[in-house]
């Protein structure tokens, strides 16, 4: 049974070339001798930390009135029933 499809890396790649990204991602460079990239940072990993961040500086930017305004819209919608509609 299939859940989902999940990201995947390049299905090309065959048993030795994972082997091998697997030993330099270990040793820290490539096998040459030549220093890996620096892993991403900054904007790139702003889906994984900027949610738990964004709420809470989404919330001070707002007037008590836009966060009840907000707060009221999204309780109409949770609360609704389909007969609503």
């Amino acid at each position: 049974m299939t859940v989902g499809k999940g990201k995947r890396s390049n299905a090309k790649r065959d048993f030795m070339q994972v082997a091998r990204a697997v030993v330099e991602e270990a040793i820290g460079e490539h096998l040459d001798g030549t220093p890996l990239p620096p892993p991403p940072s900054g904007r790139r990993l702003a889906g994984a930390k900027g949610g738990k961040k964004g709420g809470a500086a989404r919330a001070k930017v707002l007037t008590p009135a836009q966060r009840r305004e907000i707060a009221v819209k999204a309780a109409q919608a949770r609360w609704k029933t389909p007969k609503d509609d």
